[in-house]
């Protein structure tokens, strides 16, 4: 211990003694300066004649000169010396890059190295990489080293935008259909949907090769190629803009789809869905499940008969009979999952849930998809073996890990260049990452004006109502008739038989005439026990008729 402290002390008394001599050298060159200043000063009022005043300007003035001249100069030097570094980086690089000469492309091949993208001796080299700037940021397209994958980028994204100074979500990852190795990744300049795009017109939606569903961050719009054989799960909390992209997918399919498709819609929300009750086959507001069951059944109906259809057409060796695209959309699909506690309600609910199940499972090959929407993603919120059904997923901001792999399925996080919704910015409304076919997209629901959305309602009400008036007199048209001149949604057996002509007095004999003139089932009225017909199911049996 002794040793180390007489060592402290010797270094202590060492700088201490240097800092003496410091002051010593600092004041004898001060001195000397003085005594120069001085000298000068002596000299030009003895040349010049000048007197005390004036010389003492005179030399202040001369060196104030020197000293900026000697700044400009150091300055020039260190600027040219800066700058050359950079003029020749290039030729360095060429000569240190460990690929053969190639000069690396210094932003994506650090990041990529740094992450573990690409090897630590391999380089994205400059001359490979197309770069375009775009409105929204820059756009990098290249190829990897080889035996390197677009894979091994999109599981690294939140680290290379860690190293690039970005975010997850200012990247947009795309892969070739060419090559494995080919990458396009798009850095956004500010984070994504912080500028509202406009919303698109008739001519566009119709352009589109699909369905969009809203615009991607660059502004382009996505969707989804068809909803053929295909239903959709939609999901997030509260006021996150859940019934904005829901109304604007409908109105893309009123533009894009035109009178080719039916609606039925049950709205939990109450006043979600409301707007297009106008165009829809049938149209239900409440959050109980046995509205849901019954609308169900009615469903399976036309299910069963579609598939009948089917059935016979294959057996005849026909082609397979085009149905009529039918959306059955539910709002607030999880307020019928829920029960009182009671018997009779945990009962109905497991029916509602099998036959749920039934629906989105089996409808898809006869032309009738399913739309669910939620604000509440947990895990018991819609069952599990229904919410498996669902080809296409929607996402909006959600606050844990869990409530998206609810949404979006167990496994979304080993997808390729999955979207954490939990990083959304729940300020920009409408936002969603959209999960099809194993791909995802960051997207932001079309807010349309209420002017469009209505003139966009009219118009398909006004073109179906056209349709209904130019066909021909058939028993079926004039049963829709009768229930419209009404003002009715349901008509008794007994009321409408003799309306079309038929006089039978029996009853069971009534009811299968007037069945077999219609070509319709008769169904219940809301009590369960008046038999009967529904202008929903008169006016579905007429579409497809015709």
């Amino acid at each position: 211990m002794g040793r180390r402290r007489y060592r402290y002390d010797d270094r202590r008394n060492r700088y201490d003694d240097d800092r003496v001599e410091d002051v010593y050298g600092q004041s004898a060159g001060a001195i000397g300066g003085l005594i120069i200043v001085l000298g000068i000063l002596y000299a030009i009022k003895d040349r010049t004649g000048l007197p005390w005043p004036a010389a003492v300007l005179l030399t202040v003035g001369v060196l104030v000169g020197l000293g900026y001249l000697a700044w400009r100069i150091k300055t020039e030097v260190v600027r040219r010396w800066a700058r050359q570094p950079a003029e020749v980086s290039s030729e360095v690089l060429a000569q240190e890059s460990p690929a053969g000469g190639d000069v690396p492309h210094p932003e994506l091949t650090r990041a990529l190295v740094r992450t573990g993208a690409i090897g630590k001796d391999d380089v994205i080299p400059l001359h490979d990489v197309d770069t375009r700037v775009l409105d929204v940021g820059t756009q990098y397209t290249f190829l990897l080293p080889e035996g390197g994958t677009h894979e091994d980028v999109a599981k690294r994204l939140g680290p290379i935008g860690s190293m690039l100074g970005v975010t997850r979500l200012h990247l947009k990852l795309e892969t070739s259909r060419h090559t494995e190795r080919e990458v396009r990744l798009l850095v956004l300049k500010e984070p994504p949907f912080s500028r509202l795009f406009a919303p698109p017109s008739r001519e566009q939606i119709r352009a589109f090769e699909g369905i969009p569903l809203g615009h991607d961050v660059t502004g382009a719009l996505s969707g989804v190629e068809t909803f053929d054989g295909a239903s959709m799960l939609i999901a997030g909390m509260s006021q996150m803009g859940k019934t904005t992209l829901l109304n604007g997918l409908i109105t893309c399919l009123c533009v894009a789809y035109g009178d080719d498709f039916d609606m039925i819609l049950l709205d939990g929300k109450f006043i979600g869905l409301a707007r297009f009750a106008k165009i829809a086959l049938r149209y239900e507001s409440s959050t109980e499940p046995a509205v849901l069951e019954n609308m169900l059944d009615d469903l399976i109906s036309e299910v069963d008969n579609r598939y009948a259809e089917i059935e016979k057409a294959i057996r005849a060796r026909q082609q397979k009979p085009r149905f009529r695209r039918l959306f059955f959309i539910v709002d607030e699909a999880a307020d019928f999952y829920a029960s009182n506690g009671s018997k009779e309600s945990r009962e109905l609910v497991s029916r509602v849930e099998d036959k749920s199940r039934y629906v989105v499972a089996k409808a898809l090959e006869s032309g009738v998809s399913v739309i669910f929407l939620t604000q509440r993603p947990d895990k018991d919120a819609i069952p599990v073996n229904v919410r498996a059904q669902f080809q296409y997923r929607a996402c909006l901001y959600v606050d844990s890990e869990g409530a998206a792999k609810v949404t979006l399925g167990d496994s979304y996080f080993t997808t390729m260049a999955p979207i954490n919704p939990v990083l959304l910015n729940p300020k920009h409304k409408g936002q969603a990452v959209l999960f099809v076919h194993g791909a995802s997209t960051h997207i932001r629901g079309f807010n349309f004006p209420d002017d469009f959305i209505w003139d966009v309602i009219d118009e398909a009400h006004d073109r179906r109502q056209k349709h209904l008036s130019a066909a021909p007199d058939t028993p079926l048209k004039k049963a829709i008739d009768v229930l419209r001149d009404k003002g009715v949604e349901f008509m008794a057996t007994a009321d409408l038989a003799p309306a079309l002509g038929i006089t039978e007095p029996r009853a069971g004999e009534r009811g299968k005439q007037l069945s077999k003139l219609l070509g319709v089932s008769p169904g219940k009225d809301e009590s369960g026990v008046v038999r009967g017909y529904w202008l929903s199911d008169l006016t579905t049996a007429f579409r497809a008729g015709s």
